[in-house]
C-alpha cells in the first residue's frame, strides 16, 4: 500500500493535514471524505510502505480480543509503562494470536515513527472508524487514558447489546432446528419403514402421506442434496444481507414489522446516542460526532436519515433540530438533547437518553421472549399434528373399512 499526505477543508473551513494508506489516489480520497465528510481534498503520494500488515495475515478482531488489547493497554499506560513497553508485553503474553499480531504490528510502525493513533488509524477494518476517530481525539487532547476508558465503556456496551439479542435468539432458534431435525429423521427413516405397510392395505394413500413417503424417499436416496441445499441457503442469505440493493430492501422490509422494528430502532439508537455521548465527552466538534455516530448505524434506512441530520448542522442547526429533521427519533431522545443544548448539560443528558434507550430494549426483548414461546408451541403442535395424521391417517382408513 502507498502512504499519502492529504490537506482538506473540514465543514467549518479549518484545515486539515494527514496522512493515509491506500491502494490508488481514488481510495485515499475516499477514505479522506468518509472520515468526517471532508472537501477540497488535495492528496500527495508520498511512499510505499513496506510495514504495512500483510494480506491475511492479521484478520479483524472479535469484539471480546478489542476490549482485552484495549483494557491491557490502558492499564499498563495507567502504570507509568511506555507505549513500546506496553506493545512488547501484548505482544508476547497475549492469550489471542491475532491480539499478539496487531500489537506487532503497532509496535513496528510506532517505532517507525508513527504516532499511536496514526497507527490505529491504518487498521480501520479491524478497529472502525469510531475508534480510530476517539483514539485521534484523545491523543490530540492529552487525554489518551480517559479515551480508552470511554472505548473501553463503549465496546463493553455494544457486547451487552449483542448479547441481549444473541440470549433472545438462542432459545427460539434451537427449537426450529430441533425440529428440523426430528422432521428430516421422521421423513428419511420412517415414513419409509411404513411404505410396506400402507402398500399391503392397497388403497390410495392421502395425499399428505404420500407426499410424507415421497419426500423420505428422495432424502434416503439423495441425502447429499441436505448440505448441498443448506449451504446454498446459507450461502444466499449472506450474500443478501451483503449485497447493497438486497440489504436496502430487507432493512426497509424489517423496520415495518412491529416489535422487530422497535427492537432494531432501540439496538441502534443505544449505540448511536452512546458514540455520540463519548465522542461529544471526548472534546470532538459537534459535527464530527455526528458522522462517527453514523458509522455504528448498519441499517440503511437508519444511515440515510443521519445524512438528512448531518446536511442540516452542516445549514447552522441546532443538534437537536438537526436529530428532528432525521424523523427516526423517538420525541424524548429530542427533548432531553434540546434540553441539555439549552442547560449547558448535553453530555450529561445523553447519558440519561441511553439509559432510556437500554431500559426500553430490556423491555422490547423481555416482550420478544413472552411472544416467542407461544409462537413455539403453536409452531411445534402444527409439526407434530402433520406428522401424526400423516402416518396414522392410513391406519385410520383402513379400520374403517
Amino acid at each position: 500500500m502507498t502512504r499519502y499526505e492529504y490537506e482538506a477543508e473540514k465543514w467549518n473551513g479549518e484545515l486539515i493535514k494527514g496522512h493515509v494508506e491506500a491502494q490508488s489516489k481514488v481510495e485515499a480520497r475516499i477514505k479522506v471524505r468518509n472520515m468526517y465528510g471532508y472537501k477540497n481534498i488535495a492528496i500527495t503520494a508520498v511512499a510505499k510502505d513496506h510495514s504495512s500488515m500483510k494480506s491475511g495475515v492479521l484478520q479483524s478482531l472479535s469484539l471480546k480480543e478489542k476490549i482485552d488489547f484495549t483494557q491491557t493497554f490502558l492499564t499498563l499506560n495507567k502504570a507509568g509503562l511506555p507505549i513500546i513497553e506496553s506493545l512488547i508485553f501484548i505482544e508476547k503474553d497475549a492469550s489471542s494470536r491475532q491480539v499478539r499480531l496487531l500489537a506487532q504490528e503497532i509496535k513496528k510502525q510506532i517505532i517507525a515513527g508513527y504516532t499511536l493513533s496514526d497507527t490505529i488509524g491504518k487498521f480501520p477494518n479491524i478497529f472502525g472508524q469510531v475508534y480510530i476517530g476517539l483514539a485521534k481525539a484523545g491523543e490530540d487532547s492529552g487525554e489518551i487514558d480517559k479515551t480508552f476508558e470511554r472505548l473501553i465503556e463503549l465496546l463493553k456496551k455494544q457486547g451487552d447489546i449483542k448479547g441481549k439479542l444473541i440470549s433472545a435468539l438462542t432459545y427460539p432458534v434451537f427449537v426450529v432446528c430441533l425440529a428440523i431435525v426430528v422432521v428430516l429423521i421422521m421423513l428419511t427413516f420412517v415414513f419409509p419403514a411404513f411404505k410396506d405397510l400402507f402398500d399391503q392395505q392397497g388403497k390410495d394413500l392421502p395425499a399428505i402421506t404420500q407426499f410424507c413417503i415421497n419426500t423420505g424417499e428422495f432424502l434416503r436416496d439423495k441425502w447429499f442434496v441436505i448440505p448441498l441445499v443448506i449451504g446454498l441457503i446459507i450461502g444466499v442469505s449472506i450474500y443478501l444481507l451483503k449485497w447493497e440493493p438486497s440489504k436496502r430492501k430487507i432493512d426497509e422490509l424489517v423496520l415495518k414489522i412491529p416489535l422487530i422494528s422497535d427492537l432494531i430502532k432501540s439496538a441502534a439508537f443505544s449505540n448511536f446516542l452512546t458514540v455520540l455521548q463519548i465522542s461529544y465527552d471526548a472534546g470532538i466538534p459537534i459535527l464530527d460526532c455526528l458522522y462517527l455516530a453514523r458509522t455504528t448505524l448498519s441499517n440503511f434506512v437508519l444511515n440515510d436519515a443521519i445524512k438528512v441530520s448531518i446536511k442540516k448542522m452542516q445549514a447552522g442547526d441546532h443538534l437537536s433540530e438537526s436529530m428532528k429533521a432525521a424523523n427516526i427519533f423517538p420525541k424524548m431522545i429530542l427533548f432531553m438533547v434540546a434540553t441539555g443544548e439549552q442547560s449547558g448539560r448535553l453530555g450529561e443528558l445523553m447519558i440519561q437518553c441511553v439509559n432510556h434507550i437500554d431500559q426500553q430494549l430490556d423491555l422490547i426483548i423481555e416482550t420478544l421472549g413472552k411472544l416467542v414461546e407461544p409462537i413455539l408451541l403453536v409452531f411445534i403442535g402444527v409439526l407434530v399434528c402433520f406428522l401424526a395424521l400423516s402416518l396414522y391417517l392410513p391406519l385410520f382408513q383402513s379400520y374403517s373399512v
